[in-house]
């Protein structure tokens, strides 16, 4: 009967008494406990600032923050056996555009999606999103993001939509005192706070250019859409209970995600010291 039960599962009789030996017993437990250390550590870069990662990022902040080198498909294997759970960004819903009016003026695409061009400042990006309120409301999420190092330069929340929304983005980029390099210039798509005459009017007093994704095309602004949907599946929003909750949440995950974040795209660098690479290049 065994032999016919291997003969069926592929396993040679040698094998199965093996396999139920006191030496293979032995070597299984031992690898248990080799796994079970491997999970405490992979815990412990996912736990990592109180951050929801997935292998990659595991990967990085093994290396950038407790200098262990560990191979990416280990990781997964040992995320996937101890269900270490990877945040999956769900597709953003259709946002309905503000209408603009007749005085509003849309600019050309002078990015054309080439967003990595080298030099810190040289391309921001800016973009509006929702985000889920504790009464069961939406706030609003207003970011200016750089292009070339992903970092995250202003953002400012509002319970309103109304033009301050961006434009005390715009004085918060201001007050950082970053200079920007000549020819610099934000890109946005083409709603109606950008196409506002008082938008236009302040970029242009901080010495900015200007630019517009096309009507309908989310990827001509894709890493700030990126963001959005990183944010969004990382950052603890619905437990927050309080618009100060919420405000001190958002501030705290874009300080992450400039400062602790490694991104495989960056060289696996967090935002900031891939600034400061390029920096070291020019």
């Amino acid at each position: 009967m065994l032999s016919y039960l291997c003969s069926l599962t592929g396993t040679s009789r040698s094998g199965y008494y093996r396999y139920f030996s006191e030496k293979g017993e032995e070597s299984r437990r031992k690898r248990e406990e080799r796994e079970e250390e491997l999970r405490k550590t992979i815990q412990k870069a996912y736990d990592f600032k109180k951050r929801k990662k997935g292998a990659k990022q595991i990967k990085m902040t093994l290396a950038g923050q407790f200098d262990i080198v560990m191979n990416l498909k280990r990781i997964r294997r040992i995320m996937k056996k101890y269900n270490i759970v990877c945040p999956y960004r769900k597709p953003s819903p259709i946002r309905k555009a503000l209408k603009a009016t007749l005085e509003h003026t849309v600019v050309p695409n002078r990015l054309n999606r080439n967003f990595r061009q080298g030099i810190p400042g040289m391309v921001l990006l800016t973009d509006i999103t929702y985000v889920p309120h504790h009464s069961g409301r939406w706030a609003y999420l207003s970011t200016i993001k750089d292009a070339s190092t992903s970092e995250i330069l202003a953002h400012n929340l509002s319970s309103s939509l109304e033009m301050p929304l961006v434009t005390d983005t715009l004085k918060k980029l201001m007050a950082t005192g970053i200079a920007f390099p000549e020819g610099a210039f934000i890109h946005s798509d083409q709603g109606s706070h950008y196409t506002s005459p008082i938008f236009q009017n302040m970029v242009k007093s901080i010495g900015l250019g200007q630019s517009m994704s096309r009507r309908g095309n989310c990827w001509d602004n894709a890493p700030q859409e990126s963001f959005y949907g990183h944010f969004k599946d990382e950052a603890e929003l619905r437990t927050c209970q309080t618009s100060d909750a919420l405000e001190e949440e958002i501030d705290d995950y874009i300080d992450y995600y400039n400062n602790f974040r490694y991104q495989w795209n960056l060289k696996k660098m967090t935002p900031a010291q891939y600034r400061d690479h390029l920096l070291g290049q020019l």
